[in-house]
């Protein structure tokens, strides 16, 4: 009988000790991607009450939406990618805090969340530049959900910039699983620090409107738009790696767990 693809595989020898993980040797490859990115400031109040501890509000709230088209090479369809971020601290450290982390492909949802623990979700993502000849290229970035536009960045592109230097960034994660029998986690929560070294090789100011609507699961219009919105059109990769922290009391994750999961408890038609 020929081997079962279903049944057993070799692991690969290591040097380490370490298994191999598809999903994070996938994330070291450094791929590049076009990434319509934009920043605002929001109610600090609203960042204090969607972070879960042990996060804390950073000095600035700040909000960050990237609408991404990722190109992985060796003949791989691109996929879109998405985040929903705001700022947040930890100890010494700042960085982001993802709210929502939209894909369109199952298996950029399920690696990053069950390796990293990304609150991604699936979602229909375009993002496209069309050359006007009066005023420039338009820019258009949109995320769809449940039928929703919920993130849609539209405007024109401005002037060439200079690449901002290569460095590393941070994102924090809660890395969680709901236990079967229906008591809340199976264990504590892990926090995760993703550090991504980035390089950038294009990079463009973008004079852009950004709409934030909701659908029945991502309420990003909750958080308020203060000020200007400053975005850019920049081509970059990144390498990132991933590290368990601490422990987190699972009492002090669980409210925040619709974050990451679709509550897909019936709805009361009667109301």
């Amino acid at each position: 009988m020929s081997q079962l693809r279903y049944g057993p595989r070799p692991v690969a020898d290591t040097t380490d000790g370490k298994v191999p993980n598809r999903e994070v040797a996938a994330t070291k490859i450094g791929a590049w991607s076009t990434s319509l990115t934009a920043t605002f400031l929001t109610d600090p109040e609203v960042i204090a009450a969607v972070l879960p501890p042990p996060l804390e509000p950073p000095a600035e709230p700040m909000v960050k939406v990237s609408i991404s088209r990722v190109d992985l090479g060796g003949g791989r369809a691109p996929f879109g990618a998405g985040t929903f971020a705001v700022a947040a601290r930890h100890r010494d450290t700042e960085g982001y805090y993802p709210l929502l982390m939209p894909m369109t492909t199952e298996q950029a949802v399920i690696g990053g969340r069950e390796t990293f623990g990304e609150p991604k979700k699936l979602a229909d993502i375009t993002l496209e530049t069309v050359p006007e000849q009066s005023s420039g290229s338009a820019v258009r970035g949109l995320v769809t959900r449940m039928g929703v536009g919920i993130i849609e960045l539209d405007g024109t592109l401005g002037d060439e910039l200079d690449p901002p230097p290569s460095g590393e960034r941070l994102d924090y994660y809660l890395k969680f699983l709901r236990d079967p029998g229906g008591a809340g986690f199976d264990d504590d929560p892990w926090l995760v620090y993703c550090t991504r070294e980035t390089e950038t090789r294009s990079h463009r100011a973008a004079n852009v409107a950004l709409t934030l609507r909701e659908s029945r699961f991502d309420p990003v219009a909750d958080i308020p738009i203060l000020g200007p919105v400053t975005a850019t059109l920049s081509e970059r990769r990144s390498q990132q790696a991933g590290r368990l922290v601490e422990r987190v009391p699972a009492a002090d994750v669980l409210p925040y767990a619709h974050q990451r999961y679709d509550d897909v408890s019936p709805v009361d038609t009667r109301k």
